[in-house]
C-alpha cells in the first residue's frame, strides 16, 4: 500500500502587511451583504527573498454552503487587470478571509489561487475582535499526496510569520487618530469661522511685523517685505462701503439658494409620502 506523503519542516516564507490592507479588509467586512458571515478577497504585492510584501487588496463576491463554494471569477479577473494596468509591478500573492481559524471551504479557495500565483498566502483577519484584538495570521498550504503521485489528496494550512509593517508617515497618522478625539464633524459655518480666525491671526502677525520694522524695534527682511508687497498688490482695492454691500448681496443670494433647496427637499419628501410627483412647489 502506497504511503501518504506530507512535506515536513518549516517554510521560509514571511508575510508583511501594510496597514492600508487591513483597513480595506475591515471596510469590506462592514459593507458585506446581509446574511454574510465573512468576506474574501485577493491580495496584491510582491515577493522578494521569501518575503511576501502585501500592499493592496480588493474584495471578491462569493457564496459558500456546506457542500460547495462559488466565487465571482469575472469580478476577480476584471479588478486584477485594472490593477495591473495601474501598477504593473504588483501581482497576485494570495487571498484573504475574515473570521476565526481555517474552515473546510478555505482549501477550495486556496486551490483556485494556486492557479493565479505560486504558493499563495492565505491571510486571515479576525474582524470579530476576539479578546479585543484584531488578530492577523498568515498561512501557506502543504499538499498531502499518495505515494509518488503528484495529485493532491488534501491540504494542510501551516502558519507562517506575519507582521504589520508601517512607514513613518503612517505611524504618525495612526497616533494622531488615536490622540485626537472628535465627537462630531464641524459644519460649514464652523469651518468658515475657523478659517476666518486663522486669516485674522495671520493678518495681525503681518501687521505687527510691519509696525516693528517701521518703528525700528525689529530688523526688516527683504524677502519678507517683497512677499508682503506682492500679496497686497494681488488683492484688489475695494472701499469699505462697497465691500460690505458686496458681502451682503452674496449672503442674500446664498440664503435664497438654501431656501429653495429646502423647499424642493420638502416637496420631494411630501410627494414620496403621498405617492405622487405632481404636487405644485408654490
Amino acid at each position: 500500500m502506497a504511503p501518504l506523503n506530507l512535506p515536513v519542516g518549516q517554510t521560509s516564507i514571511t508575510a508583511r502587511v501594510q496597514p492600508v490592507v487591513l483597513f480595506s479588509i475591515c471596510d469590506a467586512y462592514i459593507r458585506r451583504n446581509e446574511g454574510k458571515d465573512r468576506v474574501i478577497g485577493t491580495l496584491l504585492g510582491s515577493i522578494s527573498d521569501g518575503v511576501v510584501d502585501i500592499r493592496e487588496c480588493y474584495a471578491v463576491p462569493h457564496n459558500e454552503s456546506m457542500d460547495q463554494v462559488e466565487m465571482d471569477i469575472v469580478h476577480h479577473r476584471t479588478l486584477s487587470d485594472l490593477r495591473r494596468r495601474v501598477n504593473s509591478k504588483e501581482r497576485i500573492v494570495g487571498w484573504y478571509s475574515t473570521g476565526q481559524g481555517v474552515s473546510g471551504s478555505d482549501a477550495r479557495f486556496q486551490m483556485y489561487y494556486e492557479t493565479q500565483c505560486q504558493n499563495p498566502v492565505h491571510l486571515r483577519v479576525d474582524t470579530t475582535l476576539t479578546n479585543n484584538k484584531l488578530d492577523v495570521v498568515a498561512y501557506v498550504a502543504r499538499h498531502l499526496t499518495l505515494g509518488d503521485r503528484s495529485t493532491s489528496l488534501a491540504q494542510e494550512f501551516q502558519q507562517v510569520p506575519c507582521e504589520v509593517r508601517t512607514v513613518e508617515v503612517e505611524r504618525l497618522g495612526i497616533e494622531l487618530l488615536q490622540n485626537e478625539v472628535t465627537e462630531k464633524l464641524p459644519s460649514e459655518a464652523e469651518n468658515l469661522q475657523t478659517a476666518i480666525g486663522r486669516l485674522q491671526s495671520a493678518l495681525n502677525k503681518a501687521s505687527q511685523y510691519v509696525d516693528d520694522v517701521v518703528s525700528g524695534r525689529r530688523k526688516g527682511d527683504i524677502n519678507v517685505g517683497r512677499y508682503l508687497a506682492d500679496t497686497c498688490a494681488a488683492v484688489p482695492y475695494i472701499r469699505k462701503e462697497d465691500f460690505e454691500q458686496l458681502l451682503q448681496d452674496n449672503t442674500q443670494d446664498a440664503l435664497l439658494v438654501m431656501y429653495l433647496a429646502n423647499l424642493v427637499r420638502a416637496h420631494v419628501a411630501l410627494a414620496d409620502k403621498l405617492g405622487t410627483a405632481a404636487l405644485p412647489i408654490l
